[in-house]
């Protein structure tokens, strides 16, 4: 379940309008009817670094008070590689971690065997529905892509169903090689936040990104929607930030993100995830009208 790209935008997959409210059909042994399609699968080593330094930075506190420290990498393709990374980045800072890695083609799972390490780290069958596991935290990305909007804002729905109380689904997109991401947190009541990441040397302007939103967003960067007066105001910033580009992309950046809050952004997090190329807003500044 990781994003097919390209051309697989033009025919989006769907998913049955009641998939998140009607029981789910019983298989042997009493496994739960994995929800979702598989994707092409495609992954590299290091793709997902960005998201995992923002878990690290900011979901360790929630780990570590959990009872039961779950972690769900939902869709993590036709190799185990980023969902081993998640564990050795989590794993050092919360005591009693367990990673699985859920991914609805079986011959996916079948594949992975050689990297379980239970119980830090397992692999099994499992869409949307998580496989009837509790989670305090699900990354979920380069999944939704591939479906139409309201078929994400559904499998939004089922996923955060399954979490454990006070857990947080992390959903987003990301290029082939990791430079540019962005994602959308959300917990039982709803999206929380955005966040933008990018290898910022690589960008001409903040709204590069604006190719890498989740389903939720991507469609709405048109005038008139928040997210795109966000993204032109971001724009305007580096602009009037240009002089800093002496000491580096990254300072530029952060001045730029600067300005954002002088204006009354909603900005949330540390300002030193600024200089690591990442800017996080409420959701209430970006979402849809």
């Amino acid at each position: 379940m990781s994003e097919a790209s390209g051309g697989d935008h033009k025919k989006r997959a769907v998913l049955p309008p009641n998939a998140p409210r009607k029981a789910n059909p019983r298989l042997a042994a009493g496994r739960a009817r994995a929800l979702g399609l598989p994707t092409r699968g495609t992954t590299n080593a290091n793709r997902l670094r960005r998201v995992d330094r923002w878990l690290v930075a900011t979901q360790v506190p929630r780990l570590r008070d959990a009872a039961h420290p779950l972690v769900v990498d939902l869709g993590y393709g036709a190799s185990a590689v980023t969902t081993v990374e998640l564990a050795d980045r989590l794993a050092p800072r919360v005591p009693g971690l367990e990673v699985v890695g859920l991914e609805i083609d079986p011959e996916r799972v079948d594949a992975v065997a050689a990297d379980r390490d239970p119980p830090r780290l397992d692999f099994r069958l499992g869409g949307f529905e998580l496989a009837g596991l509790r989670p305090v935290l699900v990354r979920a990305f380069n999944v939704l892509r591939q479906y139409d909007e309201p078929s994400a804002a559904r499998a939004w729905e089922t996923v955060c169903a399954g979490l454990a109380p006070g857990g947080l689904l992390v959903e987003g997109t990301c290029d082939e090689w990791g430079r540019r991401s962005a994602w959308i947190a959300l917990d039982a009541g709803g999206p929380l936040t955005l966040t933008l990441a990018a290898r910022v040397a690589d960008l001409e302007r903040p709204s590069d990104l604006a190719e890498r939103l989740p389903k939720a967003l991507i469609h709405h960067n048109v005038p008139g929607q928040p997210v795109h007066d966000f993204l032109r105001a971001f724009d305007a910033a580096w602009a009037a930030a240009a002089g800093l580009s002496t000491f580096g992309p990254r300072q530029r950046w952060a001045a730029a993100a600067q300005t954002l809050g002088d204006q009354g952004w909603p900005l949330v997090g540390s300002t030193r995830r600024w200089r690591e190329g990442e800017l996080t807003v409420r959701w209430s500044a970006v979402a849809p009208r």
